[in-house]
């Protein structure tokens, strides 16, 4: 395949001017890897993403956190996600003090719409002081579990009001599909209104895809049936490849080896049924660019698309547990709830094909490896599997034409996006607590003036099995309470040649930095004082 070169953004080449401010459509997918979307490498189907990409920025150094509700939290304050919530745990709450990216924009005339996963309040109180709908969101249809059952959501909700009775009386209800259904309800509600034609709007559209369980829909899964008999081993080599054709990579990156918990597909002893788990979660993919597509279209029919700001992102890489039938909580069930009650079989079990309802469970270590190609490991950690997400920007009206389809590598975090959208919307000055804005803004990458961007003076990861600090091109990274690691990411972006052992002194600065990190913004240890 003959590679093809795309090159950086052009500096200095101006942004389009609009009359208007852009409605805003963020849109974040759940537990997915770098390399799934077509756009990025991946031979799933995604032909909407990939057509936004195509009219659009993609982003191939951005980071998130290893897990989801700390990328939410930042995503939606600008914030460490420590420093988001009142005690540093989702389950407390959101800090009361702080200024969501709703409430900002409100502040700027905007409507602001909410759709999908929470994941950042107590799911006992679904009108509680941290619900969306309190928070800044003038409407939500949301779940607040971290995980949710596709085919009928656990405290499913209507700005805080019981909604079962929606899957209770629809034999067709999927999460995916009714997301979409609700996002459009509000949009278009908006628009009838006298007030819409001069209001914008921000819509957040949270998908639980591809998130565990696997569960999608029978003609999705039929689609894919077959197509990964080829196994890991190939699918993360010929991804590979795509992504060094496309430009996503360069010849910097070479490939990590399988994981050691991952056997060759030649030794895998249940082909049929692992094939299957990549089907279903391809599936729910594709589902969810379909989805996708019908936000799109209706923007296209209302002549809204070209001044629409659309940003797609992923909250965390590939997720690699294999969870056991013990796995279960207050979002699963006992029993479908399609009138047959077939009891659900929780955990991976081979015997078990996954997919309907009946099922719970998730694609494992082999397909997660894949999915976070060309990285080394996967959600729950700090490694570039875990935290490197593609970030896609797409608006007609303020991208000059001349970048469409083309590629941007500056470095970005999820910390950055609220500062770079209120700058885009020339919202008022956050003043935001308990601390001010980690974050700063890179509007200016999408008129080519990358040049200007102030450089982060260290980026900091703190979750579940990693910790990690980055400054410059040096990254030092702990896996789950191990030593630390130090990697020079402009000559070793994979992660595999660590040079800890060699240069000592160049870790215990990073280590400090990182223990002062935490330090400032624990503020579950009550540290509220500003840098």
């Amino acid at each position: 395949m003959k590679r093809i070169l795309l090159p950086l953004l052009v500096a200095c080449l101006p942004v389009v001017a609009s009359a208007a401010k852009p409605n805003i459509v963020l849109v974040i997918s759940d537990d997915m890897g770098y390399s799934d979307l077509g756009s990025y490498g991946g031979e799933i189907e995604t032909p909407q993403l990939d057509a936004l990409a195509a009219n659009g920025l993609r982003f191939t150094n951005y980071y998130v956190h290893n897990m989801c509700w700390p990328t939410r939290a930042s995503l939606l304050t600008g914030l460490y996600p420590r420093t988001s919530l009142s005690d540093g745990s989702a389950a407390g709450g959101l800090h009361p003090d702080l200024t969501m990216l709703p409430e900002a924009l409100k502040s700027a005339g905007y409507a602001t719409f909410m759709v999908g996963k929470w994941h950042l309040s107590d799911p006992a109180e679904p009108d509680g002081p941290s619900a969306p709908h309190n928070r800044g969101f003038d409407r939500s249809y949301s779940t607040y579990w971290g995980t949710s059952d596709f085919f009928a959501p656990v405290n499913l909700n209507l700005n805080g009001e019981d909604r079962d009775h929606e899957w209770q009386d629809n034999p067709d209800y999927y999460y995916t599909d009714a997301m979409t259904d609700y996002a459009l309800k509000f949009v278009k509600e908006h628009q009838a209104q006298p007030v819409g034609k001069d209001t914008p709007f921000f819509l957040y559209v949270a998908y639980n895809a591809a998130h565990w369980p696997l569960h999608a829909k029978p003609e999705d899964i039929e689609y894919y049936k077959g197509k990964y008999a080829q196994g890991w081993d190939a699918l993360r080599e010929q991804r590979y490849q795509r992504m060094i054709d496309l430009g996503i990579i360069d010849s910097s990156y070479t490939l990590s080896d399988r994981h050691p918990d991952v056997p060759s597909w030649e030794e895998e002893p249940h082909k049929k049924w692992q094939e299957r788990r990549m089907e279903v979660y391809a599936a729910q993919i594709t589902c969810m660019d379909r989805n996708i597509r019908r936000i799109v279209d209706h923007l296209k029919e209302t002549g809204e698309l070209d001044n629409t700001l659309f940003i797609y992102q992923h909250d965390n890489g590939g997720c690699q547990v294999e969870y056991p039938p013990a796995r279960t909580g207050s979002w699963t069930r006992e029993f479908t709830t399609d009138g047959k009650r077939t009891p659900i079989t929780p955990g991976n079990l081979p015997h078990i094909l996954p997919g309907p309802q009946s099922s719970w469970q998730s694609y494992g270590y082999g397909w997660a490896n894949a999915s976070n190609t060309p990285f080394r490991l996967f959600k729950q950690h700090d490694h570039e599997g875990g935290t490197r997400s593609p970030l896609i920007i797409s608006w007609p009206d303020g991208i000059d034409d001349r970048f469409n389809g083309k590629l941007n590598h500056t470095l970005c975090h999820v910390i950055d996006l609220m500062p770079t959208l209120l700058e885009i919307v020339d919202a008022s000055p956050v003043e935001q607590k308990p601390l001010p804005f980690e974050g700063r803004s890179f509007a200016a990458a999408l008129h080519g003036d990358d040049a200007s961007i102030p450089p982060h003076d260290a980026l900091f990861w703190a979750h579940n099995k990693g910790k990690a600090v980055r400054v410059g091109d040096w990254k030092l990274v702990s896996e789950n309470r191990r030593p630390w690691e130090l990697y020079n990411l402009a000559n070793d972006p994979t992660e595999l040649d660590d040079r800890a052992a060699a240069m000592p002194e160049k870790v215990a600065q990073l280590k400090k930095l990182h223990a002062d990190w935490v330090e400032r913004t624990d503020l579950g240890g009550k540290k509220q004082s500003h840098p």
